[in-house]
């Protein structure tokens, strides 16, 4: 039975959070100002967490080809392209997209994540070991894997293996003869999830 004390702690605390998202939401939607092409991202970000790939795709396009759109904005557009052209299988354009956004800012680990994914469900196993590998370098966080927030938002209840588990048991398994491998384990390779880290911040670049 749950303590009264508890009981009435949990109803205030549910109450100030939603009551926080009212004002932020009422704030997001009529206070702030923002550019046409940060609500475009900001929608193609969230058609991306839908999974909604071709409206997402035409969003980070609209991005990439704005003459308003500052480097930084360009640059995330980029990226979520790149995840979003993965997900829709169309593999070597995902590359394409995902070289030219390390080309232009080679110290953010989180695309190396995502384009050692890309490597990954192409069958190409040691270039995604070795980007896992790169982006645990760069930005060691990754392989936190997503929080208790994300994974409720996904639906996901247990915690999926990360880059870092990934990148070890490639490394085993590559080890081995190759007729003794098991590289792929299609229920576990399901739960792999890209990484968003690169949001866009309105610095006016």
């Amino acid at each position: 039975m749950v303590d009264e004390r508890l009981y009435r702690s949990l109803k205030i605390t549910a109450l100030v959070m939603a009551l926080g998202w009212v004002a932020w939401t009422f704030y997001d939607g009529f206070v702030r100002e923002r550019s046409a092409e940060v609500i475009t991202l900001e929608a193609a970000h969230k058609a991306f967490a839908d999974g909604l790939y071709e409206k997402a795709r035409s969003g980070y396009r609209e991005i990439l080809d704005a003459p308003g759109a500052g480097r930084t904005m360009r640059l995330d557009a980029r990226r979520g392209l790149a995840r979003t052209l993965m997900e829709l299988g169309e593999h070597e354009a995902a590359l394409r997209q995902f070289d030219r956004a390390i080309d232009a800012a080679p110290e953010f680990g989180a695309a190396y994540a995502n384009r050692g994914i890309l490597y990954d469900r192409m069958g190409r196993y040691e270039r995604a070991m070795a980007d896992y590998r790169k982006a645990l370098e760069l930005d060691p966080s990754l392989d936190e894997g997503p929080g208790f927030l994300t994974r409720f938002m996904r639906n996901q209840a247990e915690q999926s293996p990360t880059i870092g588990d990934r990148a070890d048991y490639l490394a085993a398994q590559l080890a081995k003869p190759p007729g003794q491998r098991l590289l792929r384990v299609p229920e576990k390779d399901a739960e792999q999830q890209s990484y968003r880290k690169d949001e866009y911040v309105e610095t006016g670049e």
